[in-house]
């Protein structure tokens, strides 16, 4: 005797070995014994074997026609036998019984299960709804196939193109086009990404990169709405000083400039000037929204996004020619000895003579000009000329801060490697579109007009932060626990130490018109300068304010993912100029062993970190000559060969100098990553950086 019977949702036969009343034992044709549950058997038989009876079921099944079953169906709960004989005939013999039973189980939508073996038919609406889904399923797999097919043939269908970044980096995994990427990658045995370039999907590196920040940082468009720009206060008292800033040729967002007093008096005060957007732009208001919704100025060579609109930072940037708000510290020093005498913290309108730009006067300002008045460099301007004094004074104060710093860090700052600055030709000052002439040019880092601005901004940011505390205003700070290594930056709201710079507190307060913790740090100083020592209760963020950890928060993950992205941008444009100047070898030094991924090599003359085979037995800092490969735009990756090493082994003082930069496996872009995933199983700087 042999049984049909179901077993986890499927139909199995096979032969009776004994029976009791509640269950049976039957033996499989795989020679498997099982226990099965006498409700469980629908069918007993002696003939045809199990075997020859399932495959008659099965093909009987593929035959019924459901719609017609449907009609002879009672409207009552009924029997898989009791339908059989109703659409076979009376006679209706064992296979056609089991084929009918396979084929009421598989159409859920026509017949819904009522018990073993039992079922009852769905009502009309219902079942021409669940028809019409079917249709429609298979209408979209249809859509999927010929899309998938495409993709593999090396055409990109539009649909695909316009979901491009959102399958690639934020999928919805039930969406058709996300599965026909991943149907056409698997299909191809390519990844998504390069199946999605073959297929010409992208069609522009750059774009592909500026689009997908766009995609992941401004899904709506960096346009700004409508506003009205604040004006400042009417009543702010004028400076009587002199002040000028010290930026790049493509700073438009003035935050920092400085003035001198009382050279040859035997006591200098030397005020660092901060634009004051603070005075108008109120927290909670319409613009201190739309700050803390970008919370900080985006940089890339050839182009900016900015945190605030334009219409604001013209009013507050710190132009030349007029007098514009400012927060000012007044510090006042010995003139011999540089011994701090006085510090007063002021809101006024400060009167900026002149906007000097630093890649324009670097090469007059050098450390013997600044020390020696008989040194004269043919067309350097007046303006610089008029300054050259307070210059000097400046310099020789800001060396003597550094020496100070580096005192309490407990050893000297080292930064060998020089800075870098892109300039693209053809864009203007429109959005790049990747195929301008890029040039980039080498600026050594700690240049004196460099040091100047980062020594004045670490005494404005150190003092207000002590400031805040002293008051017991929270604020926003940045802190490093020690220079032990793996001892990271952190941001919180307590003002304690940053060993890395060598001060007792730091706060971030010199860029509100591009940071936004600058720009909150702002108001609880303009809340000190105003109130004293009823500041913590006059000042917008109270003590353990929730919303200031928020900010915090918020400020970390989109400042990383912006610098990340200038860093991407500074590598695609390197690669760019390495391409456009037909450069096909460099020399530089070994930074790393990367284990299986080769070692890492710095470029001498370029902001490049590359991967290259035939350095493993090198250590850091032998210095290389490389041969480079091909460039990929998209993963932004380019490898190189080692041909010759150009130190000698035996003499560690030609080695490359190591410094205090960060880890230098940030320096080196990693691969795309991709959010598709075609094996699921479902379907397819320095802190006082000023930039």
């Amino acid at each position: 005797m042999h049984a049909l019977f179901e077993d986890a949702g499927k139909f199995l036969a096979g032969r009776i070995l004994s029976e009791a009343d509640a269950s049976s034992q039957i033996e499989l044709a795989s020679g498997k014994r099982v226990k099965v549950k006498a409700a469980n058997v629908l069918l007993k038989f002696e003939k045809p074997e199990p075997a020859e009876l399932m495959a008659k079921a099965e093909a009987i099944a593929a035959s019924v026609e459901l719609d017609l079953a449907w009609e002879f169906a009672p409207e009552e709960e009924f029997g898989f036998a009791d339908i059989a004989r109703d659409y076979f005939s009376e006679s209706a013999p064992l296979s056609e019984q089991a084929g009918m039973l396979f084929a009421l189980y598989g159409a859920p939508h026509y017949f819904r299960r009522a018990g073993k073996g039992r079922f009852k038919k769905a009502p009309a609406e219902i079942l021409q709804q669940a028809l019409a889904a079917i249709e429609k399923k298979k209408q979209l797999q249809a859509q999927i196939d010929a899309w998938a097919q495409e993709l593999v043939a090396g055409t990109c269908p539009p649909a695909i193109r316009e979901q491009l970044y959102k399958i690639l980096f934020k999928p919805d995994k039930n969406a058709p086009e996300y599965k026909a990427v991943v149907e056409a990658s698997r299909s191809a045995q390519k990844a998504p990404l390069e199946l999605l370039q073959a297929a010409g999907a992208i069609d522009s590196a750059y774009q592909f990169h500026w689009k997908r920040f766009l995609f992941e940082n401004f899904p709506k468009g960096t346009a700004f709405p409508a506003v009205t720009a604040p004006q400042p206060p009417a009543d702010l008292p004028l400076a009587a000083v002199q002040a000028y800033s010290i930026d790049d040729s493509m700073t438009t967002e003035i935050d920092d400039a400085l003035s001198v007093q009382g050279l040859g008096t035997g006591t200098v005060t030397v005020g660092i000037h901060i634009a004051a957007p603070g005075l108008a732009i109120t927290p909670g208001s319409d613009l201190d929204k739309l700050g803390r919704a970008r919370l900080s100025t985006v940089y890339m060579p050839g182009y900016k996004i900015t945190m605030l609109p334009d219409e604001v930072v013209q009013i507050y940037t710190l132009d030349e020619g007029r007098a514009n708000p400012a927060v000012s510290l007044y510090v006042t020093y010995d003139e011999a000895t540089l011994e701090v005498k006085d510090k007063v913290t002021k809101l006024e309108r400060v009167p900026v003579a002149v906007n000097f730009r630093h890649d324009k006067l670097d090469h007059i300002v050098t450390e013997a000009w600044l020390q020696d008045p008989s040194i004269q460099v043919e067309n350097t301007p007046q303006p610089l000329l008029d300054k050259r004094e307070e210059l000097s004074f400046l310099h020789r104060l800001a060396q003597h801060l550094k020496a100070g710093r580096e005192q309490v860090r407990g050893k000297p700052e080292n930064f060998s490697r020089p800075d870098y600055t892109f300039r693209l030709d053809g864009n203007g000052d429109n959005e790049p579109q990747g195929h301008e002439t890029v040039s980039i040019t080498v600026r050594k880092r700690g240049a004196p007009l460099d040091l100047i601005v980062a020594e004045a901004a670490i005494v404005a940011n150190s003092t207000w932060g002590l400031m805040l505390a002293e008051y017991g205003v929270p604020g926003i700070y940045r802190s490093q626990a020690s220079l032990a290594p793996g001892v990271k930056v952190r941001m919180s709201t307590k003002a304690l130490p940053h060993a890395g710079i060598g001060v007792k507190a730091y706060s971030w307060a010199t860029s509100p018109l591009r940071r936004y913790t600058d720009l909150v740090n702002q108001w609880q100083i303009i809340a000190c300068a105003r109130h004293g020592a009823t500041a913590a209760l006059a000042a917008p963020f109270k003590p353990k304010d929730a919303e200031l950890f928020g900010i915090i928060s918020s400020f970390d993950g989109a400042y990383s993912a912006y610098n990340g992205y200038q860093a991407g941008m500074e590598r695609f444009w390197t690669l760019k100029y390495v391409e456009q100047n037909a450069i096909t070898e460099l020399d530089g030094a070994v930074i790393k062993d990367n284990g299986p991924n080769g070692v890492l090599v710095r470029a001498d003359s370029l902001p490049l970190v590359i991967s290259v085979a035939g350095a493993q037995a090198l250590p850091r800092g032998a210095r290389v000559r490389v041969k480079l490969g091909e460039i990929d735009e998209i993963t932004l990756d380019i490898h190189g060969t080692v041909t010759e090493r150009l130190d000698d082994p035996q003499d560690p003082s030609d080695d490359a100098p190591l410094d205090d930069s960060a880890d230098d496996e940030e320096d080196v872009a990693g691969p795309i990553a991709i959010a598709v995933d075609v094996n699921e199983s479902d379907s397819p700087s320095a802190d006082n950086s000023n930039p």
